[in-house]
């Protein structure tokens, strides 16, 4: 089976929405943008046996490989609308395809966006994604922190990394769903970073890590935080994963990758109402701790603490 093949039978659909003017099949898509809204971009790239396991199920990597960076319109509060995809596969396997495909429009159509064009290739097995957004306003950015903001996240970090410090030494079958489901079936947090707009000042998803991402934000900003160590609490599958495996559960809550949380940085005056709508969209958001003019990070707290600058996911 060929390239075109395989596009035509597993990624070619009808256009799902008047933006698509052409859509997959032609040398390049032609959309449609709102008129007024800003543009929002982001890309991706994914590397078997660096940014996911060998042998991992098709259909949670195409889960997968749309979320993280729908992830990335949702940290600026936009509108998912579009993504593109250059896979590139060491063999024309059908099977495959078509549940990396399933898993891609799954995740795709549960953050109302669509696949519009993209390529398929041999090699080495990699995954490229391009996601576009639309914001109607002005877009949330990792550079607009102030003093006093209120440092919040969506939910609990953590369980992606417990579940690959499992995989190290059981098989996926060992390993609680929970953990499982967070490093295989990310949720990108489209309806959270839409409420935070026009309410917090700034914000990031959490992909390389809870101190390493907060870091971004603080640099950008010029400004530096006081953090509760305390704050993030272990559940018990997660306390269990680190007793087995002789973990620190907080190394993996502040410190482990691939959570896919949003972290902001929102004013006092506004942070009720934003943990308000956060738990009304089912979320579980946990305050962290406060931005504070010094630079740099400062804790408060008996938990055990970690250096930002060695913490969190290293690409190289």
């Amino acid at each position: 089976m060929g390239e075109f093949d395989l596009i035509a039978r597993h990624f070619s659909r009808p256009a799902q929405s008047d933006s698509v003017e052409v859509g997959i099949g032609d040398d390049a898509a032609v959309l449609r943008p709102t008129p007024s809204a800003s543009l929002v971009v982001s890309t991706d790239t994914l590397v078997e046996g660096r940014h996911f396991r060998s042998g991992v199920d098709p259909e949670a990597l195409g889960w997968k490989a749309a979320m993280v960076n729908l992830s990335d319109i949702a940290a600026m509060g936009g509108f998912p609308r579009w993504l593109t995809l250059a896979l590139t596969l060491p063999e024309a396997d059908d099977h495959w395809v078509a549940g990396f495909a399933a898993g891609f429009r799954a995740a795709a159509t549960s953050c109302q966006a669509e696949l519009v064009g993209g390529d398929i290739t041999r090699g080495p097995l990699t995954i490229g994604v391009t996601a576009l957004g639309e914001c109607l306003d002005a877009p949330l950015t990792r550079s607009a922190a102030r003093l006093g903001d209120v440092l919040v996240l969506t939910g609990a970090t953590g369980g992606a990394a417990a579940a690959l410090a499992l995989l190290e030494s059981v098989t996926e079958e060992d390993i609680p769903p929970s953990l499982l489901h967070r490093l295989d079936r990310p949720v990108a947090r489209v309806a959270a970073g839409r409420a935070a707009r026009g309410l917090a000042h700034a914000a990031i998803d959490v992909s390389d890590g809870l101190l390493a991402d907060l870091r971004h934000v603080l640099d950008a900003s010029g400004v530096g935080a006081r953090l509760n160590a305390n704050a993030l609490t272990p559940d018990t599958d997660l306390q269990a994963a680190a007793t087995r495996t002789g973990s620190v559960a907080a190394q993996w809550m502040w410190a482990g990758g691939d959570d896919y949380e949003l972290l902001v940085a929102v004013p006092p005056t506004h942070a009720r109402t934003l943990l308000e709508i956060w738990r009304e969209q089912g979320l579980q958001p946990i305050e962290i701790g406060r931005v504070t003019e010094a630079s740099g990070l400062h804790w408060a707290g008996d938990a055990p603490t970690m250096d930002p600058v060695s913490s969190g996911y290293q690409h190289f």
